[in-house]
């Protein structure tokens, strides 16, 4: 059974209608296509020696090929280290047919501190749905440092409340 059937039935069965024929999609009436122009992701926490690093961002949005969004890193206990700026993703047409079709997705990106500071990015997507999965992200903040954030994305459109606004970042 295609994705878009499985989770029309999903939301067919939670909204308590009864599941007929003629409320399956069929290919005169195709299920909407997710919209991948904005995408939420999750507070991230990480840990370091005798600290941790929170990474917060607002949703990302797409210009291009690119995902970008604003960034806050917090360090504990050494809130000297603190930082924030802009990141950037890199996220072909391509990679992004792939993630929709359940594969694995590598990226890479870049973050800029606002002091002008460049830290590089790699990353995985791993899709649990067609809208959401989970993310693992390295961060390069020297040649010999990296750190590693483990954390969860949705898909959104734009006229949905982010859904990661009040939850605590994910520990790993």
């Amino acid at each position: 059974m295609p994705r878009a059937a499985v989770l029309a039935l999903v939301l067919a069965v939670a909204a308590g209608r009864a599941w007929t024929a003629e409320s399956a999609p069929t290919a005169a009436t195709p299920a909407p296509a997710p919209d991948f122009a904005r995408v939420e992701v999750a507070p991230a926490k990480t840990s370091i020696y005798i600290g941790t690093v929170s990474l917060t961002m607002p949703a990302f949005v797409r210009e291009g090929g690119t995902y970008v969004s604003a960034y806050t890193a917090k360090v504990f206990p050494y809130f000297f280290y603190n930082e924030a700026g802009r990141l950037a993703i890199d996220f072909s047409d391509a990679q992004l047919a792939r993630l929709a079709g359940g594969e694995t997705v590598e990226f890479t990106g870049r973050a800029l501190r606002t002091d002008g500071a460049v830290h590089r990015l790699e990353g995985r997507a791993a899709p649990a749905d067609a809208l959401s999965g989970k993310l693992k992200v390295r961060v390069f903040v020297s040649a010999r440092i990296e750190l590693i954030f483990n954390t969860t994305y949705r898909f959104a459109p734009a006229s949905i409340k982010p859904e990661f606004g009040d939850r605590k970042p994910e520990s790993h």
